[in-house]
């Protein structure tokens, strides 16, 4: 799934956006934002893997707000003014959608975002018992057996080990669906644990040593299923 954020001062074109992306069954509407400078805040706190963003907004417009981050998601520029096309795609955004958009326009601007990230994945190669990664301009390998969880943060991930923490600029979405699914089990839209580094559920927390994680009710259920799986019947 490709989680998407929507950003755009009209609620008619940002609830437009949304409805073409609900009908796409490998984007992930997770939030729409009315401002630049919601969405930057929203970064901080949720996996994002491609955005939609209007460039003439009030206080911070979408080029400026593109150019502010370090390291953005996918971008995909969507406006009613022709004229800033050039500086736009300047930018290395994905692509460029001119109100009012057709279906069939913005369908061929997700096809290319999901090829961009397709070829993005590629930088993290898995094997049954360890995998590589880029990290700090180096590739890493990384035994299975050691790492304890998986953050998502803005636009990036942190991979937590017994020995170091490794932060690589893939997507969350892309590491899921390459780790093995007997071993890693998704807890929260911003954790993926290593089932055997689980000592304790507690509630709405999960403590892996000395590290509590919370719970999210959205994944409970295949938690506990998968956890049930591995319980000793009396």
């Amino acid at each position: 799934m490709i989680n998407c954020l929507v950003v755009d001062d009209e609620p008619i074109a940002r609830e437009g956006i949304m409805e073409y992306i609900r009908q796409i069954d490998y984007l992930n509407p997770v939030a729409q934002c009315k401002s630049a400078v919601e969405a930057a805040g929203l970064l901080q706190k949720s996996s994002i893997d491609l955005i939609f963003i209007d460039i003439q907004m009030p206080k911070l417009s979408g080029i400026e707000f593109v150019k502010a981050l370090a390291d953005p998601p996918l971008i995909i520029f969507t406006t009613a003014y022709s004229e800033y096309a050039l500086e736009g795609f300047e930018l290395d955004v994905v692509d460029y959608l001119l109100k009012p958009i057709s279906f069939s326009r913005f369908l061929k601007a997700v096809e290319k975002a999901q090829s961009y990230l397709h070829a993005r994945y590629k930088d993290v190669s898995i094997t049954l018992d360890f995998f590589f990664i880029r990290c700090n301009g180096k590739i890493e390998k990384i035994m299975m057996a050691d790492v304890i969880y998986i953050e998502a943060m803005s636009n990036y991930v942190i991979i937590h080990t017994h020995q170091k923490k490794y932060i690589t600029y893939v997507t969350f979405s892309g590491i899921e669906e390459q780790l093995p699914a007997d071993l890693f089990v998704r807890i929260h839209k911003s954790y993926l644990v290593s089932i055997s580094a689980i000592q304790t559920i507690d509630g709405n927390e999960v403590i892996l040593g000395s590290t509590r994680l919370p719970l999210s009710k959205n994944y409970r259920s295949e938690v506990m299923g998968r956890i049930e799986t591995r319980l000793i019947k009396r």
